[in-house]
């Protein structure tokens, strides 16, 4: 077997390269990145670096994974719901509890084993582990998520998520009364300090932007409609705890016991707009919310 290969493009600078690997592998600890770095499977711009080195806008990094942090992916025969598809792209609606890409606890069972039986031809699309898919969902949240079929099509609509061209929406179910009931949330979100697999506000975070509005209140929750701005690991988790509502379900920076739901979060992408990369036409798709979500509006709109 092969060493794994990853090469990306910096848009922003600023951080530490340790930082940078770290968000784009979370499922490599800081200390595997740095000895990766030290031991010279990491390139800047072709060369090796320093874990302290910062990186710079434009700056290409190269990384060479060993065999054993490599996850085989295989085709699996797993139901899609398909919101849209042609030559140049697929739309999904992703379940909750489905891991998107694989990882080292998820090797089987991901959107990608999905979408290799699907529609083989994504394996060449931004290698074999990405499979197409341009954005990420976190396991526990559902919803409308985008899949290119080739790689123009996969360049050009990062380009658009690059621009914030592309508009995305959530619906939250948080708890309490959401006050004012509008307005953005513009904090800075990285690795927590203390705790390495969560997101925290962070004053040397990447900049973080998230609007929302309250479209239903209850006694002691808030349905609100979420637009971020950015895409930040966790974002409209950690910013609506951070604001004080954290999210109904999440056990990872909300309530660890909570009646209302259980074994997933009420958080959901119902909505995305973006321009067909081959027609240039804007092109809308929503998701609508699952069952055991609609269950728990309609427990809440009843006052059991």
């Amino acid at each position: 077997m092969e060493q794994q290969s990853e090469t990306f493009r910096i848009s922003e600078g600023g951080e530490r390269l340790d930082r940078v690997l770290a968000d784009r592998l979370p499922d490599t600890s800081r200390a595997q990145v740095q000895r990766l770095i030290k031991t010279g499977d990491v390139t800047v711009n072709g060369r090796p670096s320093k874990p302290a080195y910062q990186v710079q806008s434009d700056d290409v990094i190269s990384v060479r994974l060993p065999e054993e942090l490599e996850p085989s992916v295989e085709p699996e025969a797993i139901l899609l719901d398909t919101l849209y598809e042609d030559d140049c792209l697929l739309v999904v609606n992703k379940p909750a509890g489905m891991v998107v890409h694989p990882s080292y606890g998820h090797t089987g069972g991901t959107l990608v084993n999905a979408l290799l039986a699907h529609a083989p031809e994504v394996a060449d699309v931004g290698g074999l582990e990405r499979a197409g898919v341009v954005h990420r969902l976190d396991k526990d949240t559902s919803g409308v998520l985008l899949v290119a079929k080739d790689e123009p099509t996969r360049a050009a609509l990062q380009r658009q998520f690059k621009r914030h061209q592309v508009l995305k929406t959530y619906l939250a179910l948080v708890e309490d009364r959401v006050e004012p009931r509008e307005g953005v949330i513009e904090v800075p979100v990285g690795r927590d300090k203390r705790q390495r697999k969560r997101m925290a506000v962070v004053r040397d975070g990447r900049p973080a932007s998230t609007m929302y509005r309250v479209i239903e209140y209850f006694p002691a929750h808030s349905l609100v409609e979420v637009r971020p701005h950015t895409g930040r690991t966790h974002q409209i988790r950690v910013h609506m705890a951070w604001l004080g509502y954290p999210v109904v379900g999440d056990i990872v920076y909300g309530r660890r016991r909570q009646p209302l739901l259980q074994g997933r979060h009420f958080l959901h992408a119902s909505r995305i707009t973006f321009e067909h990369p081959l027609t240039g036409e804007k092109m809308t798709f929503d998701a609508p919310l699952p069952p055991e979500l609609m269950a728990v509006l309609s427990r809440l709109r009843s006052g059991r």
